[in-house]
């Protein structure tokens, strides 16, 4: 099994080609650039650095959302780009789900979050069960983050946090969190397209995949330029 996985989620641009068992290479860049000029030649670069043969891959994965409406619509433009050219599947993968595959391994309750704006965040709650299978305690959806934080406390058990949403919603936090709480170290803490492909070789051996021309990215909530012609 062969994967090129894509995120542009939100800040950070990132691709991998992996296999079942192997990041054969993964290119992350959290930086100010703008992802349609980014993706497409950061995948060039590790495809010519591995010297990879298209026809062995199997499928393209996609963090499908939520995040960036920008950053998913050119993530999702250009999986589904490379997925008609190739003829190859696309593997959906939430975006919060791959967030949280960063941490594998940890005993905590897991708790990405992506900075939303107007004090929500993008979330969801999981943690790896006696197995180190990552399992979803509150699929992943759009709040406030005090709603997010008390939900948490009612659960009563350790919290990790990740994301780009900490930093702008860390001292809030650490105001009406009850449980003990950490925050995950700058190597783990951001998209990385090695977690998302982590979860895609599952999805794929369950066949959950769909065609490319049917894949389309899942917002969870409408755009600022929507709500406001609603308003009016």
């Amino acid at each position: 099994m062969k994967i090129i996985a894509i995120d542009s989620s939100g800040l950070v641009a990132t691709v991998a080609i992996a296999t079942e068992d192997s990041i054969t290479a993964e290119y992350t860049v959290n930086y100010k650039k703008t992802h349609s000029q980014t993706l497409l030649p950061m995948l060039s670069a590790i495809s010519d650095m591995t010297e990879l043969d298209l026809d062995t891959v199997d499928a393209i994965a996609v963090a499908a959302g939520p995040g960036s409406f920008t950053g998913l619509r050119i993530g999702s433009a250009t999986a589904k780009g490379l997925g008609l050219a190739m003829k190859k599947p696309i593997i959906e993968v939430p975006t919060v789900d791959a967030l949280a595959a960063n941490l594998w391994g940890v005993t905590d309750v897991i708790c990405p979050i992506m900075d939303a704006r107007r004090s929500q965040v993008y979330t969801g709650l999981y943690e790896f069960n006696a197995d180190n299978e990552l399992t979803v305690l509150h699929e992943q959806y759009a709040e406030d983050i005090s709603v997010v934080v008390e939900e948490i406390n009612g659960i009563g058990r350790p919290v990790v946090f990740l994301g780009d949403g900490v930093p702008v919603y860390r001292e809030t936090i650490e105001k009406i969190v009850k449980v003990p709480v950490r925050f995950a170290p700058p190597h783990m803490n951001r998209q990385r397209a090695g977690a998302l492909a982590y979860i895609a070789a599952r999805y794929y051996k369950e066949g959950k995949t769909v065609s490319a021309a049917d894949h389309k990215p899942q917002y969870l909530r409408v755009s600022q330029a929507e709500r406001e012609r609603a308003a009016k």
